[in-house]
């Protein structure tokens, strides 16, 4: 199942990585696809949804309704 996140905070290829090591330690099989000029995070995983979001909000990043 696909999951959509818009994800604030992420300026740099380093936050980039960052994003998709944060969701890789709930899931380590999820794919992650970042688009960061837009902010937009899409994760293929079934974990709950917010475990993902607070992963992602661990690594320093801010997650908003998609």
């Amino acid at each position: 199942m696909t999951q959509t996140f818009n994800v604030t905070g992420m300026s740099c290829a380093h936050c980039v990585n960052a994003v998709q090591n944060a969701v890789q330690t709930v899931d380590p099989e999820a794919q992650v696809t970042v688009d960061l000029a837009t902010g937009h995070v899409d994760v293929l995983s079934p974990q709950p949804r917010a475990d993902l979001v607070a992963a992602i909000e661990n690594a320093g990043y801010g997650v908003q309704p998609a």
